[in-house]
């Protein structure tokens, strides 16, 4: 994604979790990564120390891993901030 439209995208978001949630709030993320260990230990790795709940589930061939996480935010600028570093992780998609 172009860096124009990244921001784009996150000003969007930022506005539309502004207006539908009250903060603090639990948040969840959904990700499919390549079943790479270290890539999927590099997403654990963000959320480490945020009692953030991980649920992970392999794709009927094994190729991708689905990785959930809720985790308890403070404003939608932390929501954006993961993201942003999750999505720094090669070949991450975020749903």
């Amino acid at each position: 994604m172009a860096e124009n439209n990244s921001d784009a995208f996150y000003s969007k978001l930022r506005e539309q979790l502004s207006a539908t949630s009250t903060w603090p709030s639990n948040y969840l993320y959904k990700f499919i990564v390549l079943s790479d260990q270290e890539k999927i230990n590099s997403i654990h790795k963000i959320f480490d120390n945020m009692g953030a709940v991980i649920e992970s589930k392999k794709s009927k061939n094994g190729k991708y891993t689905s990785i959930s996480i809720t985790v308890n935010l403070k404003n939608p600028d932390q929501v954006i901030e993961k993201y942003r570093e999750v999505g720094a992780i090669e070949g991450v998609i975020s749903l």
